[in-house]
């Protein structure tokens, strides 16, 4: 059964709390383009940079923080009809459907909000399990940039450029 989680934005108060979890995904070096040696204070910057981003955190049932997403337009001006979103779920809870219900989150949100489409601009080939969410749950892969990403064991692999059309009912 999937967890049941609880969705609010994120304050500059809760930076101490989600900052293990984008340290530890950054580090990693095998799902995000940051730099692995990211430290607080430019993770703070490139995580809880204000508006028009949003930063949503998701909560367990026991008010432990499971994970977060940052979402807004993808561009601005003429672009900005096309959201964006960025996700992290802690090591401990992966496997456990955090992913797929922020993910729902999200696209819920942007379709509310009046997007039409949502575009994930990096997503590496490597990381399987994303894309096989990002794809049951509506997105294609419209584009890929060859060798784009520096996987630490798999070398060089594809950056892929995904797309949910948010105007399909």
């Amino acid at each position: 059964m999937p967890v049941e989680l609880t969705f609010r934005l994120a304050g500059p108060d809760d930076w101490s709390e989600l900052w293990p979890i984008l340290r530890q995904v950054v580090r990693a070096a095998d799902t995000y383009a940051y730099p692995p040696d990211l430290d607080s204070e430019a993770g703070r910057q490139l995580w809880l940079a204000g508006p028009p981003e949003q930063v949503w955190l998701a909560f367990g049932p026991d008010g432990t923080l499971l994970g977060s997403y940052k979402t807004g337009p993808n561009r601005p001006g003429p672009g900005s009809h096309v959201a964006t979103a960025s996700y992290l779920v802690a090591e401990a809870s992966r496997g456990q459907g955090i992913g797929r219900a922020m993910v729902r989150h999200s696209l819920e949100l942007a379709r509310t909000a009046g997007y039409r489409g949502m575009q994930f601009n990096a997503v590496a080939a490597s990381n399987v399990y994303a894309v096989k969410l990002y794809q049951d749950l509506g997105f294609v892969v419209v584009g890929a940039v060859p060798g784009a990403f520096r996987h630490p064991t798999q070398g060089f692999v594809d950056l892929l450029i995904m797309y949910c059309d948010l105007t399909a009912g």
